[in-house]
């Protein structure tokens, strides 16, 4: 399929382009549905996936597909890990996904809050279950950008989460696969579907800038330390 079409002068969709449409995420076929009135009619605008070709709009497939939607929610939880770079904390995002929407946001706040428990999943999981009014978050998809510690999925699973999505794996404290796989354990009466690696070198790199920023951090800190303790001795 080289491109879905809609005749210009009708302004009729054709079928195939309506069932492509339904397989667009929902935050990215908003953009393109803005294009429809409500009898089906196209509007004089040309979404930026789009082209005007001899009276047609052609929806560019290889644009709209290149972004999976694995990775087009991936990234909206490596927003939230910038968030939590920006407070020097360990750039951890995540976000819940229900019914195609995002319904919760969370990033990992645990020195500025000074709480063991503010880990990104465990914000968004509050978040989530605060908005759906259910502790239970079945049906939810949970995109984090590092597998999750034991305590985070602990918290997964009890929390009747569907389906886990991970950035780049945690070889020294992951409990997804890592060290321990308590997503998929059959003893537990809960299992969650698990999809690894999805955008793993964006996720694994903005880890290892945090760390290398980190120790320039701890170093100016130590020598401006030692500047301090220099000019009260001699004082």
């Amino acid at each position: 399929m080289r491109g879905l079409y809609c005749d210009g002068s009708s302004g009729r969709i054709e079928p195939d382009t309506r069932e492509f449409l339904r397989l667009i995420p929902a935050e990215l076929r908003n953009p393109c549905l803005h294009l429809l009135t409500p009898y089906g009619r196209i509007k004089n605008t040309v979404h930026p996936a789009a082209e005007r070709t001899s009276g047609r709009l052609l929806f560019r497939e290889k644009e709209l597909q290149a972004m999976t939607r694995e990775e087009h929610y991936m990234r909206e939880a490596i927003k939230q890990a910038k968030k939590a770079a920006a407070l020097k904390e360990v750039p951890i995002g995540c976000v819940i996904v229900y019914e195609d929407k995002i319904i919760a946001r969370g990033y990992n706040r645990r020195n500025t809050d000074k709480n063991t428990l503010s880990h990104a999943e465990l914000n968004a999981i509050r978040k989530a279950s605060k908005k759906l009014g259910d502790w239970r978050l079945e049906g939810c998809t949970l995109y984090v950008t590092l597998e999750p510690c034991q305590m985070c999925a602990g918290a997964i699973v009890q929390a009747r989460v569907s389906e886990v999505v991970i950035g780049c794996m945690n070889p020294k404290a992951g409990c997804a696969g890592s060290i321990l796989n308590l997503l998929e354990m059959a003893q537990f009466n809960h299992q969650v579907k698990v999809t690894r690696n999805v955008l793993q070198e964006e996720c694994s790199e903005m880890l290892k800038d945090f760390f290398r920023q980190l120790r320039v951090w701890k170093k100016e800190e130590k020598e401006r330390k030692k500047a301090l303790l220099s000019e009260h001795t001699e004082a």
